[in-house]
């Protein structure tokens, strides 16, 4: 598959998303939203992975951190009653990642994912993957990646009922475990309609596939 590198004027893609009450999916605003905030919620999110000994970015990160990893990419949040509940980010693929897959020109990845605990079991989860499934799929990449820890059996196997499978194992700078890289084939909502809200995406040089 031939790719080609076009600037990209900015255009307009719904992905605001409701189907659990009173829950938005929409993309994070930092003229409205807190990269503080978003950082706590992180934090809760990733506790049990803490709790286990396990090292991850999102355990203990700064909010500056935040803010760098959700400003490389697409940042999209869910929000409920003006609290943010969940969030994940998605990248475009990155020539310089350690990791082979994020290199691949024709595969998107993932990170920063996470739901409050408050609100995980209630389908935001899916809801946000069904997002990045999307996003993936409309930009013509054949592939979505991530990564979890290897330890975490829990976290592997609701990516694999999720579809996802596993592609290898590799162990990032500074990690005391091995990660799991998982990937699938996303696949664009059927209807526009599932994303009820127009949002500008920025202007920015994206890989499109020919």
């Amino acid at each position: 598959m031939k790719h080609r590198r076009t600037q990209k004027k900015p255009v307009k893609i719904a992905y605001a998303h409701r189907s659990v009450e009173g829950v938005v999916i929409r993309r994070f605003d930092a003229n409205c939203d807190s990269f503080d905030e978003l950082t706590s919620m992180l934090h809760r999110a990733f506790a049990r992975l803490g709790a286990m000994g396990l090292n991850c970015t999102c355990v203990d990160q700064p909010a500056s951190v935040t803010r760098a990893r959700a400003t490389r990419g697409d940042c999209f949040v869910a929000v409920s009653h003006g609290r943010l509940i969940g969030t994940i980010t998605l990248y475009a693929p990155e020539r310089d990642s350690p990791c082979q897959l994020y290199r691949q020109a024709d595969v998107a990845s993932m990170r920063q994912f996470g739901v409050d605990p408050q609100w995980q079991n209630r389908g935001i989860g899916q809801l946000l993957l069904a997002l990045a499934d999307h996003w993936a799929a409309t930009r013509g990449y054949a592939g979505l990646a991530l990564d979890t820890p290897q330890p975490a059996a829990h976290l592997v196997a609701f990516y694999r009922g999720q579809g996802f499978r596993i592609q290898g194992f590799q162990r990032f700078d500074g990690k005391r475990y091995d990660s799991a890289i998982l990937a699938r084939c996303p696949v664009a909502a059927r209807t526009r309609a599932a994303w009820t809200h127009r949002l500008e995406l920025p202007a920015r040089t994206l890989a499109r596939a020919a």
